[in-house]
């Protein structure tokens, strides 16, 4: 067995390979094509471990790891770094750092979805930003109107069909341009609404009722969307030794600084699964609003 370690950018990447002993075998820059990396994998003894960090275009690499006969391991840059204890970055350096930590046995990896799931998994990813683009669109209509004094009344969705026909007899008292400029908004706006309501109809296909959505759904705010990004995103619980680490992986813990026998709580950490971290924070506000008006 070997141990492969992977810096990967856009056009290439740079691979060093060690023995158990920590000798050199390989390091050199592999150009990107079609297979390089399943090639290069391949070259080498079935199931060694190959460490590459969680950069954006990590699922084509994982991918080619799996078909070379390899065994992906998706670091944690932030904590690999740390562990490191370089005071200079280069390719080379972090090849050479990532192979240290593997066979030393303390490579600080992240869980590595199935082929399958990464897949399904851009279904509800897409819809989040569709959903933010749509509130960003809602809110530069009213910020319009409100240049000119002008508000929604009358209806309880500014946007729905009594909403859009009050919108109508507002925008015609606007200058001219400005009436241009809400009209694309609006047409932007319903664009995405479309494409909204497809990915929703898409998702309702391919995650249909099954235990884990079911269960998720017995939670205090959690519907058939938050349920399928939730069980998407955890994947298997069984990955987390405890509820703390769960917590703490969602980013729903402060960080804490404790000293001299006083308790500082802060924001929380940056490196979470923020689609986690979205989806408990709108159940949490769902289940809050939802409170307050049966009370």
């Amino acid at each position: 067995m070997e141990y492969i370690a992977l810096d990967v950018h856009k056009n290439y990447t740079w691979a060093r390979v060690e023995n158990p002993q920590g000798e050199r075998l390989y390091e050199s820059r592999l150009a990107h094509g079609q297979g390089t990396i399943k090639n290069f994998v391949h070259r080498w003894s079935a199931g060694s471990p190959v460490a590459v960090e969680t950069v954006g275009n990590w699922y084509w690499v994982v991918d080619e790891i799996e078909m070379g006969g390899g065994k992906p391991q998706l670091v944690n840059a932030r904590l690999a770094k740390l562990m490191m204890s370089n005071a200079n970055k280069s390719d080379k350096l972090d090849c050479k750092g990532m192979n240290r930590l593997q066979r030393s046995g303390t490579l600080p990896t992240v869980w590595v979805p199935p082929s399958v799931v990464r897949d399904a998994r851009e279904l509800p990813r897409t819809r989040m930003v569709l959903s933010g683009q749509r509130t960003q669109l809602k809110n530069r209509v009213h910020a319009t109107l409100g240049k000119y004094g002008y508000t929604v009344q009358g209806a309880s969705d500014a946007f729905g069909k009594r909403g859009r026909e009050i919108l109508a007899e507002l925008m015609v008292k606007l200058p001219p341009h400005t009436q241009q400029a809400l009209r694309r908004i609006l047409d932007q706006l319903d664009q995405v609404a479309e494409n909204l309501k497809a990915i929703e109809a898409e998702m309702i296909q391919v995650f249909a009722p099954c235990p884990q959505t079911q269960w998720l759904k017995s939670l205090p705010g959690v519907g058939d969307i938050l349920a399928v990004v939730i069980w998407t995103e955890i994947g298997s619980i069984e990955r987390f030794s405890s509820a703390e680490r769960f917590a703490s992986y969602c980013g729903l813990v402060p960080r804490k600084n404790s000293s001299g026998g006083k308790i500082r709580f802060g924001a929380v950490r940056r490196d979470v699964n923020r689609y986690l971290k979205w989806a408990f924070v709108e159940a949490a506000n769902s289940s809050l609003l939802n409170a307050e008006r049966c009370g």
